[in-house]
Formats: structure tokens, C-alpha cells, sequence
């Protein structure tokens, strides 16, 4: 009987595509369907749940439409996305703003479609009040950059403009309102020729007309406006108070005007705001942007009492000034204290360790977060993916996808971009463009990402095919685009395209050459063995190369044995990065590769006079979920005995086919035999063979390195992909490298 039951199941399953196709027809057409899905029980599929209310609202069914969208358990952004936009093409304004305001209160972000829908609404019905409110949304949603968004705002101060022209008696009231409009769109001269025309019919601002258009000229990015408003205002004789200092605060630390943010501090200690919540957090903020950490504690300090807008500040502070260490201990023991942290604490926090190297601690934080019962948004899932992708936790990283789709936020335009940048840098290119093609916006960020992703795996025909997608959808590439497309073409060694793409920046795409692009270009012809090209392209630069320039070329001379370059460019690197210990090593190699051991010793004990030692080589692996770091010659791990077993059984399959380690890259004085057993010690293959030993057979294998992997490690991992039968995913600092059947996808070229 149950079989018979799932039978007619998945009979009425394969019919709904036929029953919904004819349902386009009319209204009643699609009742029935819809009657039809209730009775076989398959409305839980989202697909028809979309189809069902796009064929309600074209069918101008609203009614239907808002009752069936009310009865979902847990509607989607898309959902709630089809009715609005069906109901603002025709004009319904009052239900546009009922049904966003549901879909608000659902705790769903609007995205940069639904935001204009929603501003046009207010336009219509005159309701600037909630006009305002859906100016706060964009601010909050990130969206305020948007094209399409801005205009829809724009269009709605306008409508709010000739509607007091029409008032005959006008207040401060409207006029304030108005003022702080025109400045949150960055309309310096609309906004100062309102406020003249206030004072001509003898309005005198006050404190709200003051702090709109600090506010406003703050949000618009407008900060040396703002900043000359509060010096107006307190010239004209009226006192700030708190929101008119957090918002001045605010735009100081964007100018990074530290002696003027002093001033205000002390103005805001002399007028008794000093321990105001919001003013504390912006002077946090303000001393944080302006590099002074020990002024941004003591303001922390000083407040007396534990609020969560601070600590936020003071977290994220911390952590901007490479305070890391100390961001994690506030944030621990602002935990431990019984605060009451919020989503953007948490957020912050994930932010700081993903961006300053701490990515297993940003997938801890963020499981902890969930477990505190504070839901991720849309701004803290593009805030974790980075730290998915650095360290090519791919369970993690499908985790979040899973749930950007469950909360309805994966078609929000920053969340797509980091899930295809994440997806990019955990080997799965194909999945990069799978949500790439899913998403229903995208910005300069998405195509670069794409281009970027194709580049990093070796793939430069399509990666200059979206390129050409890109300009055909009328985005405008910018300097990103470029290095995206150079570094395609640095991965195959095409100089002549190379070259087309450099050269076609300024004339063609009005993007100036920048230093990232002439160190793509060095790498290009260095890579290729053109070492006099490059140094000559150094050479007539027109501004002075930087350590990126120099190492590029540093790095090639190290691969073609060029010493007199090399010294060269070792030279120029000593004294910009005269702490990188990476450029010392590369001297060195190049010494020890043509058996020049003195010279070898005189840049180690150089090292060591200034207290520098080798970076250790260092891989991670996702195995069963959960992140494991292997270091070069580690002797600690707890399955290395069963490693070094496994690497010595598979040493001598590689003898039994001919094949013998590439002992060159063992760059020591050291005899043959030890050179043997120091190579079987790089991390990569220890990380690879963790992954044999813990993985079942035939399984992929994706392991991430922070240094370029050496020729002796790619040879090997060739062998191991065809004699273990296993894909295995290995990206280094320079690109992907796709093990299988014995073969890489860099063509041995890298």
C-alpha cells in the first residue's frame, strides 16, 4: 500500500509542471491547481510555492496572492519579492507598503529591487515619514550605493519637494525634514539653499534642523560638510547634544582628522556627553580609525559601565589596528560578564577573525553565535564565507549556503559574491558558477569574483569570456577586473594577451595602470623567462616599484638560477621589507642552487642578526568536518608515525615506476640520503596523506598551503592522484592545482 501511495505521489508530482503551464491561462485555471497541490501535498516545494503567487499576481489576483502568501510557515525574500513587484506595477502603493511591512516584521532584509519599490510607494502616497523609515533600511541594507535605489530616493524627495511648495504655511518641521533629505543624498547646494530659504522667512533652525544635516551629509559620504555644519551651528549658538556629536564624531573618523576629533572630545566632556552611550561609541570609533588604540580603551574606560554599542566599537577597533589578540580577549570577557550581545556583536567578531588570519576561530564563533540563539544575516554570512574559503572548509562553507537559502537571503547580492568566492577557493569552480548564474543580481564585486575564481584554477578562456559577458550586461570593469584578467594570463604564460589587456585599460576602459598591474605584468614575462623584459618594464614605471614589483621578479630569478637579477632584486626588497624573511630565503636559494654555500651562510646569519626565521610551511585539510593544520616537519601530531609509515610505502611504489625524488629542492649542504628525508616532511604531503589515511577511498581530497607548493611535493601528488585513484584539490599562494590520473591542471607550468 505504501508503495502504491508514493506511486500516485510521484505521479502527481510529474503532472503539477502541466497542470501550472495551463494554469497561465486564467484566474481559474490557476485555482484549481492550486486545489490540486493542497490535495496531493507537494505545496511544500518552493518552486511551485514561486509559481503559484507569480501566477495569482499576473492574473492581478492580490487578494489570492497576500491570503496564500499569510498562509506560508516560513516565506522566502523571493516570495514576498513577486507580490510586491506585481503590486507596484500597478500602482497599488497601499498595498506595497502593507505586504513590505509584513515581510519586514518576518525578519526578512529587503534587497536593491523591493527597497525602490517600497520608495516609490512613499512617493505616492505623500508618507515621507515612512519614506524615511525605508531611507533607514537602505542605509542598513547596504544597498545605499545602488543605482537604481539611489534614483528611487531621489525621485521621492522630489515628489516631497513639490509638496511643500504647494503648503502655504511652511514650519521648521518641514523645512528640517526637507533640509536632511537633500543632504542624505549628498545635495550639499539643495540642502543650503533650503536652509537660506528658511532663515529668509525668518525660521530659525534648531537642534533637529542642526543634527538633519549633520546626519544626512554623514550618510551620504559628505563628511567635510558635516564637519562644517556642526562649526556652523555651534558658531550660530546652538548647543549640540548627543546625537549631533556621535553623528560629527562619525564623519571625523572617516577624514581621519585626529586633532579635530580631540577638540570635539573635550567640547563633548565640557557639555557633560562624555559618558552618553552613543557618544562613547563613536569616539571609540573615531580613535580606532585614527590608529589610537590606547586614547579608544580609555574612552572605553571612562564610560564606567558596560553597554553593547561600545563594546562593539571596541571589538572592532581593536581588530582594525591588528589588535586581534586583545579584540578576542574583550570579546570573552564581555561574554563572561552576562552581556547581552547582539547579532552586530557577533558579526564584528566573525568580521575580525576572518580578516586578520583567525579563520578557524571565526567558524567557531559563529557556531557559538547560533548556539546563543542570535540568527546570522544577511551581512554576517558574507562575513564568515572568506574564512570557509582561506582555509577550504567546504562543509562549512555548504552549511552557510544551506542556510542563506533556508533564511531566504541567497539572492542578496553580497551573499551570492562571497559564495562564489568561497566556493572558488575551495576547488569547486563549477559551483562558482552555478551561483553565479543563479543570482538575480549582481555588481562589479560578482563579475570580478567570477573572473578572479577562473583565474586562480588556470581556466583563462573563461575567465576572459566573462569578461566579455560582463561588458555585453554594461558593467564597467574596474582596476580589479584587470588584475583578474592579468593574473588569467599569468597562470598560462600568455604574454601577448597580457599585453592586449594592459595596454586596453586606459585606452579603451579609462582605468589607469596601477602598481598591482605592472607586478601582474613583471610575473608575466618573469614566469616565461623574459627576466630583461620585466626589468626593464621596472625601470620605466612611472612611479617607484614596490616590494610586490621586486618580489615577482625575486621569485622568477629564483626559478631560472639568474643571480645578477636576483642580487638586484633582493637588494631593492631588503630595504622596503627589511622584516619579510621570505626575500632573504629566495637570496639564499638562488646561492644554494648554483652550490654557492658561503653566500648561503652569509644571508642566514643576516637573518638571524635580525632576529628573522623562515616562515614554516604550514597546510590545512577538512576531514570529517572539521579543520586540521599540519606543519612542515611536525613531530607532535598525534597519526604521525602512521604518515611518515604511509610516505615511505608510497616512496617506494613512486622507485618501483621510475620515478625518484627531485632532490634539488632540498637547498642545503646536506648529503643526499638527508635531503631524501627532509622532503618528506613538506606539509602538503603530509596533509595529503592525513587525508588517505582518514578519508575513504576515492574520496576528493582538498588541502590549502601558505607557501607555493615545491616541484618534489607536485610530482609526488601526481603520483599519489593516479596510484590512490583520488582527486586531490591543492591550493597554494599562487593558484589551484587539480590532481587526477597522474596529471595536473597547471600543465606543470606554475
Amino acid at each position: 500500500m505504501a508503495t502504491k501511495a508514493a506511486f500516485r505521489l510521484s505521479r502527481s508530482a510529474l503532472s503539477i509542471p502541466n497542470i501550472l503551464s495551463s494554469a497561465t491561462s486564467s484566474s481559474s485555471h490557476t485555482c484549481q491547481a492550486h486545489a490540486h497541490i493542497l490535495k496531493t501535498g507537494l505545496l511544500i516545494d518552493t518552486s511551485l510555492t514561486s509559481k503559484l503567487l507569480s501566477l495569482y499576481s499576473n492574473h492581478q489576483c492580490f487578494a489570492d496572492a497576500t491570503l496564500f502568501l499569510d498562509s506560508i510557515d516560513e516565506p522566502s525574500s523571493s516570495s514576498f519579492s513577486i507580490v510586491i513587484n506585481a503590486l507596484s506595477k500597478f500602482n497599488l502603493s497601499t498595498d506595497v507598503l502593507l505586504v513590505f511591512s509584513k515581510m519586514i516584521s518576518k525578519g526578512l532584509f529587503p534587497d536593491n529591487y523591493l527597497l525602490p519599490a517600497a520608495a516609490k510607494a512613499c512617493a505616492g502616497l505623500s508618507a515621507f515619514e515612512l519614506g524615511r523609515q525605508v531611507h533607514g533600511l537602505v542605509e542598513v541594507s547596504g544597498h545605499s550605493l545602488d543605482n537604481v535605489v539611489q534614483s528611487s530616493l531621489v525621485h521621492m524627495l522630489r515628489v516631497a519637494h513639490k509638496v511643500l511648495d504647494g503648503i502655504p504655511v511652511r514650519d521648521v518641521v518641514t523645512f528640517s525634514a526637507m533640509i536632511a533629505g537633500y543632504a542624505r543624498i549628498g545635495d550639499v547646494d539643495m540642502a543650503k539653499r533650503l536652509l537660506d530659504e528658511m532663515e529668509s522667512l525668518g525660521l530659525e533652525p534648531n537642534l533637529v534642523s542642526w543634527n538633519g544635516l549633520i546626519a544626512g551629509f554623514n550618510q551620504s559620504g559628505q563628511y567635510l560638510e558635516a564637519l562644517r555644519v556642526f562649526q556652523d551651528m555651534h558658531l550660530q549658538g546652538c548647543h549640540p547634544d548627543g546625537t549631533s556629536f556621535s553623528s560629527v564624531l562619525a564623519a571625523i573618523a572617516d577624514l581621519e582628522v585626529l586633532n579635530v576629533g580631540v577638540q570635539v572630545h573635550g567640547y563633548a566632556i565640557k557639555r557633560g556627553f562624555a559618558v552618553d552611550n552613543w557618544v562613547v561609541s563613536a569616539l571609540i570609533d573615531m580613535y580606532g580609525k585614527c590608529a589610537c588604540a590606547s586614547e579608544m580603551k580609555q574612552a572605553y574606560d571612562d564610560m564606567g559601565c558596560i553597554e553593547t554599542g561600545s563594546c562593539n566599537a571596541l571589538v572592532t577597533g581593536l581588530a582594525r589596528n591588528g589588535l586581534i589578540d586583545d579584540a578576542m580577549a574583550e570579546f570573552s570577557q564581555i561574554r563572561e560578564q552576562g552581556m547581552d550581545l547582539n547579532i552586530v556583536s557577533w558579526t564584528s567578531m566573525i568580521a575580525c577573525c576572518s580578516q586578520n588570519g583567525k579563520d578557524v576561530e571565526a567558524l567557531g564563533l559563529f557556531s557559538e553565535m547560533q548556539l546563543a540563539g542570535v540568527k546570522p544575516n544577511a551581512v554576517t554570512i558574507p562575513c564568515l564565507l572568506p574564512a570557509c574559503g582561506n582555509i577550504a572548509a567546504l562543509m562549512h562553507g555548504k552549511a552557510a549556503h544551506c542556510f542563506s537559502i533556508r533564511r531566504g537571503i541567497m539572492h542578496d547580492v553580497f551573499v551570492g559574491s562571497a559564495l562564489i568566492d568561497m566556493y572558488a577557493k575551495c576547488g569547486k569552480i563549477r559551483d562558482s558558477r552555478l551561483c553565479f548564474d543563479a543570482m538575480t543580481t549582481r555588481n562589479l564585486v560578482t563579475w570580478n569574483v567570477i573572473i578572479g575564481g577562473y583565474a586562480m584554477h588556470g581556466k583563462h578562456e573563461e575567465a576572459m569570456r566573462m569578461f566579455d559577458f560582463m561588458q555585453k550586461s554594461g558593467q564597467k570593469p574596474n582596476s580589479i577586473t584587470f588584475i583578474c584578467l592579468l593574473s588569467a594570463c599569468n597562470q598560462k604564460g600568455l604574454v601577448h594577451q597580457g599585453w592586449h589587456y594592459f595596454n586596453c585599460m586606459s585606452k579603451e576602459h579609462g582605468v589607469e595602470p596601477q602598481m598591482e598591474h605592472y607586478a601582474c605584468m613583471v610575473s608575466l614575462l618573469s614566469r616565461v623567462g623574459k627576466l630583461e623584459d620585466a626589468y626593464s618594464l621596472i625601470n620605466k614605471m612611472p612611479f617607484q616599484p614596490d616590494a610586490c614589483v621586486w618580489g615577482s621578479l625575486l621569485s622568477s630569478c629564483r626559478v631560472y638560477k639568474n643571480l645578477q637579477l636576483g642580487e638586484v632584486a633582493a637588494e631593492r626588497l631588503f630595504k622596503l621589507e627589511p622584516r619579510n624573511p621570505g626575500n632573504y630565503v629566495l637570496l639564499s636559494n638562488i646561492y644554494a642552487s648554483k652550490g654557492m654555500w658561503d653566500d648561503v651562510d652569509r644571508v642566514r646569519d643576516l637573518m638571524k642578526g635580525i632576529g628573522l626565521k623562515k616562515n614554516p610551511g604550514c597546510s590545512w585539510i577538512e576531514v570529517k568536518n572539521k579543520v586540521h593544520m599540519l606543519l612542515a616537519g611536525d613531530k607532535a601530531h598525534p597519526q604521525m608515525a602512521q604518515i611518515i609509515k604511509k610516505l615511505e610505502q608510497l616512496g617506494k611504489e613512486m622507485q618501483k615506476s621510475g620515478l625518484v625524488p627531485k632532490v634539488d629542492f632540498v637547498l642545503q649542504d646536506v648529503e643526499e640520503q638527508d635531503k631524501e628525508q627532509m622532503l618528506c616532511g613538506h606539509s602538503e604531503k603530509l596533509a595529503v596523506v592525513f587525508g588517505l589515511l582518514n578519508t575513504p577511498a576515492g574520496s576528493p581530497l582538498r588541502v590549502i598551503k601558505n607557501l607555493r607548493i615545491c616541484g618534489d611535493c607536485h610530482a609526488v601528488i601526481k603520483f599519489i592522484s593516479d596510484f590512490e585513484g583520488r582527486e586531490i584539490f591543492v591550493r597554494d599562494t599562487n593558484r589551484f592545482h587539480h590532481f587526477k590520473d597522474g596529471k595536473c591542471s597547471c600543465g606543470d607550468y606554475w
